[in-house]
C-alpha cells in the first residue's frame, strides 16, 4: 500500500510514528492546507514522508499513490472520498465515516462499480479482545444489559465554553459527542449485537451541539445504554451482563485492552490478546491485506457494518432534533 494521508491533525500526528512498522504500508504523500503548510512540512520531515502536497487534485493524479486515508473534519470525508475514489484509489475513512447515509450508499456504490477498496477506520473493529468476546458472548447466557461509556473532558472544551468553535463541537462540520466519542460505543454494540430494534438519544446541548449525551438501543430483552461525553471526565468502560455471568472491559471502547469473564458458576477469566504499541495498528495491517487482495468480500462485510452503525446513529440523532453537516 502507497498512502497518502489527507489531513494533519491529532489523529495523523498521533498514528505516524507506528505507520512505518507496519508490513507492506508505505506513506508516500501528505496532503495539508497551504495555510498549514509549515506543520505538515514538519510532519513530512519527522516521519520521511517525501511528498507534500497542498492541493488533492495534484495528489490524486499521482500514479505512485494507491490508497487514501481520509483524516481530515467529519464535514469533509464524503467530498474527500468521492473524489478519492472517482481519481482511482482506495479509501480508508476516519470515523464517523460521513455524515448521511445517503452519501455512504453513494460512496458505496463508486467503490463497486471500480472494484475498489472503502472501509472505515475503527479501531474496535479489528482489536483480537472484540473477536474473543463475539466467540464467547453466548457463555453470558440470555443477555440482559450493556452498559458502554466513553467520557473524557475534551482538551477543545474549554476553549468551546471561551466561545471558540473548532471541529469537534461544531454540528456544522459533523461535530458533538454522539459522532465523536459515542460512535466508538454504538460500533462496538452493533458490531456485537446487530441493528437495534429501537434507538434513542437524550443529549445535554450547549450552544447548538451535543457536548454529552445517553443513547439507549433497544434488542427486545436487551437493552444497551451507551454514554458518551466530552463535557466531563470518565471513568470509561464497557460491561455486558447476561443471566449467566458478565463481561468487564476497562478503558474507553476504542483501545479494550482486555476483557474479564466472570460467571455465575465460580469461572474467572482475564483475556488480553492485543500486543501491538498502538490501537490503529492492527485496523491498518488488516487494511494492507485487504487492499493487497483486492479482497471485495471483505470490503462489503465491512460496509455493511459501518453503514449499520451510521443508520443508528442518524435515527438516534433525528430523536433527539440533531442534524449535522
Amino acid at each position: 500500500m502507497r498512502l497518502a494521508v489527507v489531513g494533519a491533525g491529532k489523529i495523523v500526528a498521533e498514528f505516524l510514528p507506528h505507520a512505518e512498522q507496519i508490513p507492506g504500508l508505505t506513506v508516500a504523500a501528505i496532503v495539508g492546507r497551504a495555510s498549514s503548510r509549515d506543520k505538515v512540512d514538519a510532519l513530512a520531515a519527522s516521519h520521511g514522508i517525501p511528498l507534500v502536497f497542498t492541493d488533492l487534485d495534484d495528489c490524486l493524479a499521482d500514479g505512485d499513490i494507491d490508497t487514501v486515508w481520509v483524516a481530515v473534519p467529519n464535514v469533509l470525508h464524503a467530498d474527500v472520498a468521492r473524489r478519492s475514489l472517482l481519481a482511482g484509489k482506495h479509501v480508508i475513512c476516519e470515523k464517523p465515516f460521513v455524515l448521511r447515509t445517503e452519501e455512504l450508499a453513494e460512496l458505496r456504490a463508486l467503490a463497486e462499480e471500480r472494484d475498489l477498496i472503502l472501509v472505515e477506520a475503527i479501531s474496535n473493529q479489528y482489536l483480537a479482545n472484540v473477536e474473543w468476546m463475539r466467540r464467547n458472548l453466548d457463555r453470558l447466557g440470555e443477555l440482559r444489559l450493556v452498559q458502554c461509556e466513553y467520557s473524557q473532558y475534551s482538551s477543545r472544551y474549554d476553549a468551546f465554553r471561551a466561545g471558540t468553535v473548532l471541529p469537534a463541537f461544531d454540528p456544522a462540520a459533523g461535530g458533538g459527542a454522539l459522532m465523536d466519542l459515542g460512535i466508538y460505543a454504538l460500533h462496538l454494540v452493533v458490531g456485537l449485537l446487530g441493528t437495534p430494534e429501537t434507538v434513542s438519544y437524550t443529549p445535554r446541548m450547549e450552544r447548538g451541539v451535543d457536548t454529552s449525551g445517553v443513547a439507549v438501543l433497544g434488542y427486545g430483552a436487551t437493552t444497551a445504554v451507551c454514554v458518551c461525553a466530552k463535557d466531563s471526565p470518565g471513568p470509561s468502560r464497557t460491561k455486558l451482563q447476561g443471566t449467566a455471568g458478565v463481561m468487564v472491559l476497562d478503558g474507553p471502547p476504542n483501545e479494550i485492552s482486555a476483557v474479564e469473564l466472570q460467571l455465575r458458576d465460580g469461572t474467572h477469566e482475564r483475556v488480553a490478546l492485543d500486543h501491538d504499541p498502538h490501537r490503529m495498528t492492527a485496523e491498518f495491517r488488516a487494511f494492507v491485506g485487504m487492499i493487497d487482495e483486492r479482497n471485495l468480500a471483505e470490503r462489503d462485510r465491512r460496509l455493511d457494518h459501518s453503514a449499520a452503525v451510521l443508520a443508528t446513529a442518524v435515527r438516534a440523532l433525528a430523536s433527539a432534533g440533531i442534524h449535522l453537516g
